[in-house]
């Protein structure tokens, strides 16, 4: 019974960074060093600016939303727009169209998926919560490449934009997502900062 033993390797390796593992990496999963001067990357990031992170829709009541793998080396490069663990605020009205962009510029597999914000804690997910809120193939990922969904949030509550990849929201992978019921227009905290409104749609 050679298989228990390894998955319970795997999960004492994985174990969520924050403790005396903060050292080192999450094994398999270092990216590459002088990755801002990646001709792939600096093309699937052409025009993206903090502006992009939050924009209101085109039509009513819909916004869109840019979530960039590896924008920085924060969390080991595990972060959303510069962000892991929580540390961003997407908060959107209950109801609304969200259209979401995902971006991978790095050569390391990572993924986008909504989810409860308890599951963070969990080692993979299987769907999203919401119906269409995720890349395909989520739980296997993809590298310099971006991909795009749709979804509705159709109940208020406490949610992430997690990756998807097994083990990486575990690691710190994901940053906020607030349905409010109350909320009348979408706002976007980032660390310590205010929270600010949604930039106008382009």
């Amino acid at each position: 019974m050679k298989f228990p033993l390894l998955l319970l390797t795997a999960l004492v390796t994985i174990s969520p960074l924050g403790t005396a593992q903060d050292a080192n990496p999450p094994p398999g999963h270092t990216h590459p060093a002088g990755a801002a001067e990646d001709p792939k990357r600096k093309e699937l990031l052409q025009g993206i600016t903090e502006a992009d992170f939050l924009r209101l829709g085109k039509e009513p009541k819909s916004v869109e939303v840019v979530l960039v793998a590896v924008f920085n080396d924060e969390n080991y490069g595990m972060n959303f727009n510069g962000y892991g663990k929580g540390g961003a605020i997407y908060t959107i009205p209950k109801g609304w169209t969200v259209h979401v962009k995902f971006i991978n510029p790095s050569p390391v597999p990572h993924s986008l998926i909504v989810i409860d914000k308890e599951d963070v804690r969990k080692l993979q997910i299987a769907e999203p919560y919401f119906k269409g809120a995720a890349i395909e193939k989520h739980l296997q990922g993809i590298a310099y490449e971006k991909r795009e969904f749709s979804f509705v949030p159709d109940e208020a509550g406490a949610f992430a934009f997690a990756c998807g990849f097994p083990a990486h929201a575990l690691n710190g992978h994901w940053v906020a997502l607030q349905v409010s019921a109350t909320a009348e227009k979408p706002t976007l905290k980032l660390g310590e900062a205010e929270a600010k409104d949604a930039s106008p749609a382009k």
